[in-house]
């Protein structure tokens, strides 16, 4: 027998559906969903009034927009979930960034939460200016003409590495996302046209497209188009991946806050996923009242059940798929 006995890389394995749901949050896949969604003249006009004109031209020499490296009011109020896109790229770490010594403390929220106050918002502007201030230092550090989207994303990823691996509350809350994901995965799989790390795309028994995605808030979403111009909000699933029982309290409420979110925004299901298998459901029911559903991590993963039979029929039904 080999005296070798190398290990999985299970945190590597881990790291990449992490990766998968930071990506849609805080790297240039999110950064890219904004600008679509935001006035590009607005856009340009803030990175002209905010940005060095000589650091915008050298950028376009390279073919790259200023907002890849520049954060401009508009897009942290468009999406104040990038303002840990515009952090990772600069290489602080949460840490550091938020302190008193920065004068950025006030602002986590934007990045954790994805919430920009009236408070923050007045301050917004200074912010942009400071961080500006630091792209521009990173630039020159660099070299212009080495600049290139590949590069920028990976500096990003260099500074991820490590708050993935210190974050073990955080690696609980995403293992309990995979699970779910997976669960959904094994039931849908028949009808998947594709899947990445952090999405799924299946085709329904009326041939109309839904998607199943990792999501800043709630945790993972399930829509499905209408049509070209329409999308159905069919599930909105908040998962709570940690154990500790004498925290539940918190984390459905939590969870009641997410989901209240939801629903203003006209998602037709709101489900509760917990990692704690003595949960009293009809406290959880009083205290997030718009949770439709509450499911268990532990019943998900055995795939068997009364449980996991109605999450399972649930998931057919609302995605309008066919039965394996």
């Amino acid at each position: 027998m080999s005296e070798i006995n190398i290990p999985e890389p299970v945190l590597q394995i881990d790291f990449s559906f992490a990766l998968g749901q930071i990506r849609t949050i805080y790297l240039q896949d999110a950064l890219s969903k904004t600008v679509d969604d935001i006035d590009i003249a607005i856009l340009d006009k803030q990175l002209s009034q905010y940005v060095p004109q000589d650091n915008l031209k050298a950028l376009a020499k390279c073919g790259l927009r200023g907002e890849l490296v520049f954060p401009v009011p508009c897009m942290l109020e468009a999406n104040p979930f990038l303002l840990g896109y515009y952090r990772l790229l600069l290489g602080f770490s949460q840490k550091e960034f938020y302190t008193k010594k920065f004068g950025s403390s006030g602002f986590k929220s934007m990045e954790v939460k994805g919430t920009l106050t009236f408070r923050n918002k007045d301050k917004l502007a200074d912010l942009c200016r400071g961080m500006i201030d630091s792209a521009c230092a990173l630039l020159d550090g660099i070299g212009v003409d080495r600049v290139s989207k590949e590069l920028l994303d990976d500096l990003t990823l260099l500074t991820v590495g490590p708050q993935l691996r210190g974050g073990a509350n955080v690696k609980k809350g995403v293992a309990g996302i995979i699970d779910v994901f997976e669960a959904i995965h094994n039931i849908v799989e028949h009808a998947a046209t594709r899947s990445t790390q952090s999405t799924m795309h299946i085709v329904n028994a009326a041939g109309r497209k839904v998607s199943i995605e990792f999501a800043p808030d709630p945790d993972i979403v399930i829509c499905e188009e209408m049509n070209t111009t329409s999308i159905r909000k069919l599930i909105a699933i908040e998962v709570k991946g940690g154990t500790d029982f004498s925290n539940i309290h918190n984390r459905v409420g939590e969870a009641e806050k997410s989901h209240q979110k939801a629903k203003s925004d006209g998602y037709v299901e709101c489900w509760t996923v917990v990692n704690v298998d003595r949960i009293d459901m009809n406290m959880a029911a009083k205290e997030s009242p718009s949770t439709n559903r509450f499911y268990r991590i532990s019943a998900l993963k055995s795939g068997e059940g009364e449980e996991y039979e109605d999450f399972k029929n649930r998931i057919i039904a609302l995605t309008g798929i066919k039965s394996e």
